[in-house]
């Protein structure tokens, strides 16, 4: 069969990782996929689609096979997975070659998104609370520090934008007094929100696709935050209702009012600056005004 990125994959790792690596493991893939499925035996049934951002899910008999580059470390999401051991999170049954992952077979297209929203956010917290757990020792992930100091450098360009300047500067003031603080050093799941959990047979919900990392609890929270933005901000009380998922999720999940509401400031800012650079100015605007919220 043939085996076509989806868009979403294609535009997301050009914007991640730069176009040039991007497209060279893009050219690549087609016979990369047919040759891991060969040599490990398995047949195709389709390409999942939109699919993930940093992989091609193929759907398998035994399960779903995930084949993403090396730049997007795979690797550490195979140790994440096997340190889960199918605790709150799809569970993983081998690696069919470099870069490939053999994972359980969940429901692709029924995630808690599917759900309405205060059940949405009630699963989301009891899963994601099952992720936190002490890393393994001599583990390779990185740590908040080190993942939003990489995050925050292209930031800088935009402290004098006139948009984005002040949410910018007020950004990396809250990431600078958040590592100060900070004590906590658990194995987070680095990008949990309500599209990564998907339904499934061994449990209701399954957390997937995680960028792994270790640090403090309130940073693993923070994207959820801002789950359907676009939401929110159509909402006459967008900015009052931002402010209650806040206090209810940090309330919910025993954390900090301040270091949720400080690192989802920081993650909505570095999102929309990121945007900013690839052009997309819709999504930068609603995630300014979301941030601006705070």
């Amino acid at each position: 069969m043939a085996f076509e990125p989806p868009q979403r994959l294609v535009r997301a790792l050009g914007e991640t990782y730069g176009d040039a690596a991007a497209a060279e493991w893009l050219k690549a893939l087609p016979e990369l996929a047919q040759d891991t499925l060969d040599r490990s035996g398995l047949a195709a049934e389709r390409v999942v689609a939109p699919g993930g951002r940093s992989s091609l899910v193929v759907l398998v008999p035994e399960g779903v096979v995930k084949l993403a580059p090396a730049f997007a470390r795979p690797d550490l999401e195979r140790d994440a997975l096997a340190h889960w051991n199918g605790w709150g999170a799809v569970r993983l049954l081998g690696e069919p070659a470099a870069g490939a992952l053999l994972l359980e077979r969940l429901q692709p297209e029924v995630s808690l998104r599917s759900l309405p929203e205060a059940k949405a956010l009630l699963e989301a917290a009891d899963t994601v609370r099952k992720l936190w757990v002490e890393p393994s020792a001599g583990h390779g992930f990185e740590s908040v520090a080190e993942r939003t100091a990489r995050q925050a450098a292209p930031m800088e360009a935009y402290r004098a934008d006139p948009e984005a300047g002040a949410l910018v500067a007020a950004a990396l003031e809250a990431r600078g007094e958040l590592l100060a603080g900070s004590a906590e050093a658990l194995l987070l799941h680095g990008q949990f929100r309500q599209g990564k959990v998907l339904a499934g047979d061994r449990a209701p919900w399954l957390a997937v696709g995680p960028e792994p990392l270790v640090g403090e609890r309130a940073y693993d929270l923070a994207r959820l935050v801002r789950d359907r933005v676009e939401d929110l901000v159509a909402a006459s009380a967008g900015a009052s209702a931002a402010r209650r998922r806040v206090n209810k999720l940090a309330d919910s999940l025993e954390l900090d009012r301040d270091r949720l509401r400080g690192w989802t400031l920081f993650r909505a800012v570095e999102s929309a600056t990121r945007a900013l650079t690839a052009g997309r100015r819709t999504d930068a605007e609603l995630l300014l005004e979301f941030a601006g919220w705070l």
